[in-house]
């Protein structure tokens, strides 16, 4: 990929990097959850939401940053996608929260997009690993 497509990427609105992140994200905890408990799909649902939910999210990101895991780059990412206005209600969550799984969200649209497979690859392990711990 080039330079200028990565520039392109990185330009996109934040709440569409955020839109494809969320896809991402969801496909690789439904494939992590049906690999491992092979269960059946109310139990995968339960399962997923402590993975996928703003707040898991919002809390993965401050643990996250707390530890200075983030890139200048993916850092620049995270404030636009954290600081972007929606013009959605958060549904079960208050602004803040919705704010924080977006800016998380819109990393991980970045990483895809951009064809970054091996930083997304370690990101989304992290995750998992993180809510598995709480």
């Amino acid at each position: 990929m080039d330079n200028q497509q990565v520039n392109h990427i990185k330009l996109l609105n934040p709440l569409t990097l955020a839109y494809m992140g969320d896809a991402v994200l969801d496909q690789y905890v439904r494939s992590y959850i049906v690999l491992k408990l092979k269960s059946k799909p109310n139990r995968l649902h339960q399962v997923a939401k402590r993975y996928v939910s703003a707040k898991s999210q919002a809390q993965t990101l401050e643990l996250l940053i707390e530890e200075q895991w983030f890139t200048d780059e993916e850092m620049d990412i995270l404030k636009r996608g954290r600081n972007a206005k929606s013009y959605t209600k958060a549904k079960n969550t208050d602004i803040q929260t919705y704010r924080k799984s977006s800016a998380l969200e819109a990393v991980l649209g970045y990483l895809y997009l951009t064809k970054q497979e091996e930083r997304l690859e370690q990101l989304l392990t992290k995750i998992i690993n993180i809510v598995n711990e709480r």
